[in-house]
């Protein structure tokens, strides 16, 4: 297997001057969820590989939000980006022929699934639902799937309110992203917030992955004064996705790279991936038919 893909980037690596003549650059965006500087360290060096194997300059880009990422994929100011399964389908509803996912991440027992975390303090008395009435509930994002479409398509039925302030929460705000969430949740800014982990593993580390794990392994958290009080249905991972006009041997390029990267640099992977997961594996848009249609029913 490392053999085979080591084979295929020594292949695809030859053709980095023939790159340089159709594309003069390449353009990742990173959604939201961390700082940017965070958001940078964190996927340099996936960046870093993929300037040596296509052969022209690579750049971050790190939007204020969500919709930042979506609209430079639809614009064609962002080449890739690693989509959320609700970004995606508001950019394939927007423009069903602007984007194609390629690869998704794969937990570490071969799903490609996680949740959104329903998650407050542990001093707060909080441990479920039934405790938030009156209280006040963090998203993150309006473009993300487990911080704000599926709980708040999920939540109203457990607790047979809207999720408008004042209905059955003393106040649902937005706070920006994933970790403001967490940040937010666990210096009691808020009562209580959602974010995503794949729900694996142990609690105290954060899950095996998703922005829970992040947060504790910055030292932004310490996971034992958090407490879990929700949690979602699985939801499909959201997937890498790449511009439909780019050259087929840039996208070929990219797909081989992205799926050899825990071979190739497990750390790096670590941190591209948010923690620990098995790797990579090819999607299509039929898995997010559901995400989609849950989308739909938010306009």
């Amino acid at each position: 297997m490392k053999k085979t893909i080591a084979l295929a980037l020594a292949t695809t690596a030859l053709v980095g001057a023939a790159q340089a003549q159709e594309i003069s650059e390449f353009r990742i965006g990173i959604l939201g969820g961390e700082n940017a500087q965070d958001r940078m360290t964190s996927n340099e060096c996936f960046r870093a590989k993929t300037e040596e194997l296509l052969g022209v300059p690579t750049k971050l880009f790190t939007p204020a939000d969500y919709d930042g990422v979506i609209q430079g994929l639809l614009g064609g100011t962002i080449d890739m980006a690693w989509l959320g399964a609700s970004a995606y389908a508001k950019a394939y509803l927007t423009d069903p022929e602007s984007i194609e996912p390629i690869m998704v991440k794969t937990n570490m027992d071969g799903s490609y699934g996680y949740h959104s975390i329903g998650f407050a303090r542990a001093d707060s008395g909080i441990t479920s639902l039934a405790d938030m009435e009156g209280k006040v509930f963090a998203f993150g994002d309006p473009n993300s799937t487990s911080g704000y479409l599926i709980p708040s398509i999920e939540i109203p039925g457990e607790v047979n309110a809207s999720m408008d302030s004042g209905d059955y929460f003393g106040e649902v705000k937005f706070v920006g992203g994933h970790e403001q969430t967490i940040v937010a949740v666990y210096n009691g800014d808020v009562d209580a917030g959602v974010t995503w982990a794949d729900g694996m593993g142990a609690w105290e580390d954060g899950y095996n992955s998703g922005a829970l794990r992040k947060a504790s392994d910055a030292g932004l958290v310490d996971m034992n004064e958090l407490v879990e009080i929700w949690k979602s249905k699985p939801i499909p991972e959201g997937p890498i996705v790449l511009r439909k006009d780019l050259p087929e041997r840039v996208k070929l390029d990219i797909t081989t790279l992205t799926a050899s990267l825990p071979y190739m640099d497990p750390d790096c992977a670590y941190n591209f991936m948010a923690g620990d997961a098995l790797g990579f594996q090819p999607i299509d848009h039929d898995a997010y038919t559901s995400i989609i249609e849950a989308r739909k029913s938010k306009m």
